[in-house]
């Protein structure tokens, strides 16, 4: 199981997410499921290229964990 947090930085309010391996007892966890379509692509391409994501347009709060798992489709070869 892979999760991120989110973290508001810089004076254009975005969000940098980093892997954690848990979750603080007190903080908000969501699974990718319960993101909007809107906030789902945006954290998607964060982590596809490695950079930040602007506040505005998701629902993400500062210190909030996403939680999701890898899928790997199993080929014959």
């Amino acid at each position: 199981m892979n999760m991120a947090t989110s973290e508001l930085s810089g004076p254009g309010r975005t969000l940098q997410l980093r892997p954690v391996a848990t979750a603080d007892a007190d903080a908000t966890v969501r699974h990718v499921d319960q993101l909007d379509e809107e906030t789902l692509a945006a954290v998607w391409n964060a982590i596809e290229t490695d950079r930040s994501l602007p506040a505005a347009g998701t629902d993400l709060e500062r210190g909030e964990v996403v939680v999701f798992t890898d899928y790997y489709r199993v080929d014959r070869v």
